[in-house]
């Protein structure tokens, strides 16, 4: 595939202070940026959320990257897609200002990809449901995400990313990666719960220092 060249389309929600936090929102693969921006509506006020349409037409819906199979990304195709991006990011949140990346399912191994190639960018990056892109070019040795913040959750049942990349994801995360992990179990499987999304507005708030702000009621499981 050749390098996407347009600029990405983007919802947004929240604060339109070009110098709020920014919390970056990545849909998975086949849906598009309309459908996770109403994640932000459960999320705590006070940073502009961005909901970021991936660049590759998939499915009736975009995907990040292209694939060699579930959770496999292709490491030219990772690459070319994660400079696009970062071409934009670094337009709208230039250095100073905080970034958090949250991503579900293709869009938390597109974040993934983006924190283990630059573990220093990011306030933090929630990993949902999905897998870090291992063996597509990205380095994933030990201590590479020393001092990143990083939320990780995962559905037991969850049969859609296979359980070795689920599995690998969350020991590397809580282990050799250095990470500062928060981890979330939930029962069910390939979706995001209320309870899910309550963890996730914790502990954005606790990276952005929002001890005043009362996130919005979750939705419902």
């Amino acid at each position: 595939m050749s390098a996407p060249v347009a600029a990405p389309a983007v919802a947004t929600y929240g604060s339109d202070d070009p110098t709020a936090p920014l919390v970056v929102l990545l849909h998975g693969r086949g849906s598009n940026e309309e459908d996770i921006l109403g994640l932000a509506a459960h999320l705590p006020a006070g940073p502009s959320y961005a909901a970021v349409r991936a660049p590759i037409v998939e499915g009736g819906g975009y995907a990040w990257f292209a694939n060699r199979g579930i959770g496999r990304p292709v490491a030219e195709s990772l690459a070319e897609t994660m400079s696009w991006f970062r071409t934009w990011l670094d337009a709208v949140a230039p250095a100073g200002r905080p970034v958090i990346l949250v991503g579900f399912s293709g869009g938390a191994a597109f974040a993934g990809g983006l924190l283990l190639q630059d573990p220093q960018r990011f306030a933090g990056t929630a990993v949902l449901y999905g897998t870090l892109p291992f063996d597509a070019g990205v380095p994933v040795a030990p201590g590479r995400l020393a001092g990143a913040s990083v939320l990780v959750a995962q559905g037991d049942q969850d049969s859609v990313i296979p359980r070795e990349l689920l599995d690998r994801t969350w020991t590397y995360l809580t282990g050799d990666s250095g990470a500062e992990t928060l981890t979330h179990r939930d029962p069910g499987g390939h979706s995001l719960t209320a309870r899910t999304v309550d963890a996730l507005g914790s502990w954005i708030a606790d990276r952005l220092d929002l001890r005043a702000v009362v996130p919005g009621p979750s939705p419902r499981e």
